[in-house]
């Protein structure tokens, strides 16, 4: 099965979107998966411009990149989080952040997200990538003790929260792809499963795979992808490179800097970490995912400018069809 690679924007953002364009076109990416923030994507005005929507499609077509993805990490993290605080008031616009009051600002946040899925549709882009935050993260040590109703509500406060934007989600046609992640409402295996079921298992509520933030929590990035199958919407390729041998460096990493090399772990380009590739792409090709591969470059320690194309082409190597035995022989020990 042919499934485009692309380059995700996110992390390049301070560029001007032409110029990441320019970069991914020139590297032979196949198109963008697009990020909402920075001059890249406005979600609240391709919601509603159409003159806008045609110059973000047109610019794409110069370079002969296509989209199937949008994502919008930064305002869906700002839905459920508690609490909501100076961390967000560095990566919140003003019109999100208002006056600061909390929740003011989920409700801003969500009412663009409902733009999103809207802005998606009209790019004729099927799936939003993003976060959802957490009432509960807080609580993930789990000393002090916490009561269970605490966490229940938790996963109902989510429900509360994101079903309504789903239903905007229903009613263009798109789905919403949660990346599995610390700091959310699913970022483990067990997680995951429960916000499935507070959210009602409904089609517009997906996954995206991620497998960097999987690695270092030691869940089985390659088992997660059979068992959530019917809910891989869309899969970004970061790699994790575990530090953790030297019996000083912890799995939380100490609250030291990226690339710190006293840290448990760090994103590193992809193909240069611990995500076992072969099996994962083996692995999409047996649960049927024809979407996009989209590139997500983070690398404290390279250059961007490098590590982009490098991880390109390493993608290509490994984005193969297999025939259903050599899944099951690689499966076979899991």
């Amino acid at each position: 099965m042919a499934r485009p690679i692309t380059l995700f924007t996110g992390q390049w953002a301070d560029l001007p979107f032409e110029e990441v364009a320019r970069l991914a076109s020139e590297w032979g990416y196949d198109g963008l998966e697009i990020a909402c923030w920075g001059d890249h994507l406005d979600p609240n005005r391709a919601a509603t411009d159409d003159d806008y929507v045609q110059e973000k499609l047109e610019l794409l077509a110069r370079y002969d990149l296509k989209v199937w993805a949008i994502s919008n990490h930064l305002k869906g993290q700002a839905v459920c989080d508690d609490p909501i605080d100076i961390r967000h008031r560095e990566m919140l616009p003003d019109s999100i952040w208002g006056d600061g009051d909390a929740e003011g600002v989920r409700q801003r946040a969500a009412e663009e997200m409902k733009n999103t899925a809207r802005a998606a549709a009209r790019l004729g882009v099927k799936t939003v990538v993003g976060f959802t935050g957490s009432a509960i993260w807080k609580y993930v040590a789990m000393f002090p003790p916490v009561r269970d109703e605490i966490i229940e509500a938790g996963y109902q406060d989510f429900a509360d929260r994101w079903n309504p934007i789903l239903d905007v989600f229903d009613e263009v046609g798109v789905r919403f792809a949660h990346e599995v992640h610390p700091s959310e409402i699913a970022y483990d295996y067990w997680s995951t499963v429960r916000t499935l079921e507070a959210i009602g298992h409904r089609e517009a509520f997906g996954l995206n795979w991620d497998p960097s933030h999987m690695v270092w929590q030691q869940i089985d990035p390659v088992s997660f992808l059979v068992d959530f199958a019917d809910r891989i919407y869309h899969v970004d390729c970061k790699d994790t490179k575990l530090r953790m041998t030297n019996g000083r460096n912890g799995r939380l990493s100490s609250h030291l800097p990226w690339s710190d090399p006293r840290r448990g772990w760090d994103f590193v380009s992809t193909g240069h970490g611990d995500v076992p590739w072969e099996d994962a792409f083996r692995a999409l090709n047996h649960i049927g995912y024809d979407g996009p591969i989209s590139v997500e470059w983070e690398d404290a320690g390279m250059d961007r400018l490098v590590g982009a194309p490098e991880a390109l082409e390493f993608v290509k190597k490994f984005a193969f069809d297999a025939p259903e035995a050599a899944f099951d022989a690689a499966f076979s020990t899991r």
